[in-house]
């Protein structure tokens, strides 16, 4: 293999390690992203079932006053 040859494969392999290490990188900050929106996920859907649960007490509420009337 020829000098030049072979400081061309260096220089790719250094490139290319390059980009693992920058994919790596990437991939943690997508991982913790997804974590943050998993996360904000949950607390969205406990907020909307509390909710849900508030709008059935008070149909519930509203129907015995009905009644009652």
């Amino acid at each position: 293999m020829e000098d030049t040859d072979l400081h061309e494969l260096m220089a790719r392999l250094e490139r290319l390690i390059g980009r693992v290490e920058q994919l790596k990188s990437q991939n943690g900050l997508l991982l913790a992203q997804e974590k943050t929106w998993r996360e904000e996920r949950a607390h969205l859907i406990e907020k909307n079932e509390i909710a849900r649960h508030k709008v059935e007490s008070m149909i519930s509420r509203l129907k015995a006053l009905e009644q009652d009337s």
